[in-house]
């Protein structure tokens, strides 16, 4: 939805530049994302060799997306709100400020008005960031979607990955994803279509392709934890299950690197890694 409303925004012609920027805030660790987002001096802290640009710099004259900024720490929000005031950011480390000229667009899946008065965020910036609100609505209230979008991913992955099967979705398939009410929304989807891609080698997706959960059942069916995982006959890519594992916790961390690298206990840089070698960014 952001890049659409830039699109209308700055226009869709192919020669235009105007940037998009985007940045998931729940992310990125507290202690880089003021950096990434308004930028370094050379010297301003250990590792900092070179100046370095912000992501609000970067996107002059055209959007940034703070993406799932309810997650945003209070400090950082005093910051962005200054930021909104003067369109000038101050790089880490900087003296002098620097003029910044970019629509905002902003979303979360929380309740901001309700973190206002939790006192979890800042009442000011949510006024702020309020000039133009939008209401997205999630994918349970809109079902007839679901087709639609899981046979685009499904091209879009079969493309990416170069596999000519799966190919479609059975009536019964397709009927169990229109049902289920997908918590997740369309990221909870994209996910689930681009497993499918990477695991299974049938020509349509069958309902038993199809994981426990969207029927309702409960992902822990009474079987040990400590069960080993049981190789099939046919054998299978340890690449294809790593891509599996990888995908199941972003699914489970909401896209947030720090809490599924500590799903699979693995560093966060090592996540980073898998998911830049796999392509699964």
């Amino acid at each position: 939805m952001a890049r659409h409303i830039h699109k209308l925004m700055f226009g869709q012609d192919p020669s235009w530049n105007a940037p998009f920027i985007s940045v998931n805030c729940a992310a990125v660790p507290e202690s880089l994302l003021e950096s990434q987002l308004f930028g370094h001096e050379k010297g301003a802290f250990t590792d900092a060799k070179t100046d370095k640009k912000g992501l609000f710099e970067l996107a002059r004259g055209g959007s940034i997306l703070l993406d799932e900024i309810g997650d945003m720490k209070a400090d950082l929000q005093s910051k962005l709100l200054r930021v909104l005031e003067d369109r000038k950011v101050r790089r880490i480390g900087g003296k002098g400020e620097i003029e910044v000229d970019a629509t905002v667009i902003a979303t979360t899946n929380r309740n901001l008005s309700e973190a206002v008065n939790a006192g979890d965020f800042r009442k000011d910036l949510f006024f702020r960031l309020s000039t133009f609100y939008m209401h997205v609505v999630p994918l349970r209230e809109r079902a007839e979607d679901i087709p639609l979008l899981a046979t685009h991913f499904l091209n879009f992955f079969a493309t990416k990955y170069k596999k000519k099967k799966p190919n479609g979705f059975s009536p019964e398939a397709q009927e169990a994803l229109v049902s289920y009410s997908w918590p997740g929304n369309v990221r909870e989807l994209k996910n689930l279509v681009e497993r499918f891609v990477v695991l299974e080698n049938e020509d349509v997706i069958q309902p038993k392709h199809l994981p426990k959960w969207i029927y309702g059942e409960s992902i822990t069916t009474g079987s040990p934890v400590s069960e080993k995982f049981v190789l099939p006959d046919g054998g299978i890519s340890l690449e294809d299950v790593e891509k599996d594992l990888i995908l199941q916790a972003l699914e489970k961390a909401d896209n947030n690197k720090t809490q599924a690298a500590k799903l699979l206990n693995v560093s966060y840089d090592t996540l980073r890694y898998q998911v830049k070698k796999y392509g699964l960014e």
